[in-house]
């Protein structure tokens, strides 16, 4: 018997195709008929007929997911580029299923701030998504319900992280180190790789990373280290995998994610080493805990245990277990996110040398050559400020926000909410929503300057979200970001490659939005 033939350039493998079979199969099995679903609720927001089980998976993901994996050309769109497209058929809260979860997305700056700020108390919650849920177990600051339990935990992680320097003059120095080690390793790699460039990627995220691991470890990692730069690469693979493979179908077929084969076994392995990593490290800090000097976020909760242990609180969160979790919120949140928006600035700067060159301009004046640049810097510094924003805006690091949830059935804005409602805020639609913006698609940050030049503060400028869950880090990833693009420019001339392709805009959807890889080339100012 011949043996099956896969197209020419696919990269699917067997057991992928085995496991979307099975979910198809189970789709012809399954008697759940999601049509009646939305028939029986009454006054939910508009939205596109779903499928049988799978609900709106059924027209978008599924087939892109086979198009890209049998070597046709994939659409050229993100998930909240065609969640914003919607809108224009649906308004801007409309509903999906993701199987038979309602899902409603919000679009547009109003619909956002109108849930999040004015409601916050309906809208604050998480889903309990079955991916998520298996590998986080509902524990945390990021995924955790809305509640008594994460209101304590958030608080003290805020609390201890501001003892350690977060949004404090005294964490530049741990900052500027990590990027004296950027910059040195960058001209060497320049150096070496001649006319094809350097990714900046792994320098970029090692240093980023190591600002969080020195509030929450006490310790940093070299860039050569390979069980660190092993974890920086299971982080972003992981959330790529999460949302952009067809592990998303767990979400549907929780059974699915024990599947021993293709990207299921992948995910597995990823939370297994991930799990590995930080639970050495929280060994490692109850061994050699002095109370007297605590080092980090790790030493301050373990001291926070036995304290409310000591006063016979047994039903107290604060455990290992949550700590846990805690730290792979911090860890990723605080790497993913930032390093990301760097590697956003450096590619506009390659594609805008124009701005590039103004930004410079701005920093020779202001700053000069030889000293180093600091935040304190940033209210002299407007049109460097513009740049970096306007990045953010056309490059929102979380487009589609975390999901929330509806705690309770509610009206809004004239439609009916259900309680368990998933509740996605499209902050990529409020940063490219033309009612706000003028030109939304382009690239321009002096829409940042009044008329004399100045910063402009804009309310509908909201990359780090708004309402209860707010980004907690938001001071820090502001202060890593204005000080690594200062620092960097201050320092290099960046630009492309001699005769490269310009790099594509679309980036990688993975929760977060990362740029596709590209190389620089890298020369001294001054």
């Amino acid at each position: 018997m011949a043996s099956l033939s896969w197209p020419s350039g696919a990269d699917l493998s067997r057991v992928d195709v085995v496991a979307l079979l099975l979910a198809s199969l189970l789709l012809a099995l399954c008697l759940f008929d999601v049509h009646r679903r939305r028939r029986d609720l009454a006054n939910i927001p508009p939205g596109p007929t779903p499928w049988p089980l799978v609900g709106n998976l059924g027209f978008s993901l599924v087939p892109a997911l086979f198009r890209r994996r049998f070597g046709e050309k994939p659409v050229d769109k993100n998930a909240m580029v065609l969640l914003t497209e919607r809108a224009a058929v649906y308004g801007n809260v409309y509903s999906m299923f993701v199987g038979s979860q309602l899902m409603v997305v919000l679009n547009g700056y109003e619909a956002v701030k109108d849930a999040l700020s004015n409601h916050p108390e309906v809208f604050s919650d998480r889903p309990d998504i079955p991916a998520i849920t298996i590998m986080t177990k509902r524990k945390g600051i990021v995924f955790a319900p809305y509640g008594p339990v994460w209101r304590k935990q958030r608080k003290f992680c805020h609390t201890t992280l501001r003892s350690f320097g977060l949004g404090k003059l005294s964490l530049e120095p741990c900052i500027q180190q990590g990027l004296t080690t950027v910059k040195t390793e960058l001209l060497h790699l320049s150096k070496k790789s001649g006319a094809t460039g350097v990714d900046p990627a792994p320098l970029i995220s090692n240093a980023v990373s190591n600002v969080i691991c020195s509030l929450i470890l006490g310790q940093r990692f070299h860039h050569e280290d390979r069980q660190f730069r092993s974890m920086l690469d299971l982080m972003d693979r992981g959330l790529e995998i999460c949302v952009s493979s067809p592990a998303v179908l767990i979400n549907v077929f929780p059974l699915l994610y024990y599947w021993p084969f293709g990207v299921f076994r992948e995910l597995r392995r990823v939370e297994g080493d991930i799990t590995a990593f930080l639970k050495r490290i929280i060994a490692t800090h109850r061994e050699t805990l002095d109370p007297d000097n605590p080092r980090d976020l790790v030493d301050m909760y373990l001291m926070e245990m036995s304290a409310q242990q000591a006063a016979g609180e047994e039903d107290s969160s604060f455990t290992e277990d949550y700590l846990f979790y805690i730290i792979g919120d911090l860890f990723i949140a605080g790497t993913d996110t930032t390093a990301n928006s760097v590697l956003w600035v450096l590619l506009y700067m390659v594609l805008h040398p124009d701005i590039q060159d103004k930004v410079q301009t701005e920093m020779d004046e202001v700053v000069g050559t030889h000293r180093t640049p600091s935040s304190t810097d940033k209210g002299s510094l407007p049109f460097t400020e513009a740049t970096i924003m306007e990045v953010q805006r056309m490059t929102v690091a979380v487009p589609l926000a975390i999901p929330h949830m509806a705690s309770e059935t509610t009206e809004f804005r004239g439609y009916t909410i259900p309680k368990g409602t998933v509740i996605v805020p499209n902050l990529w639609s409020v940063h490219r929503d033309p009612t706000v913006w003028d030109e939304p698609d382009r690239f321009n940050p002096a829409r940042f300057l009044d008329e004399e030049g100045q910063l402009l503060r804009k309310e509908c400028f909201i990359p780090f979200g708004i309402g209860r869950r707010v980004c907690m880090g938001e001071q820090l990833a502001k202060t890593e970001l204005f000080l690594t693009v200062t620092s960097l420019l201050q320092a290099f001339r960046f630009r492309l490659p001699e005769g490269a392709p310009p790099p594509s805009l679309t980036g990688r959807f993975g929760l977060t939005l990362a740029p596709c890889p590209y190389a620089v080339c890298v020369s001294p100012r001054g």
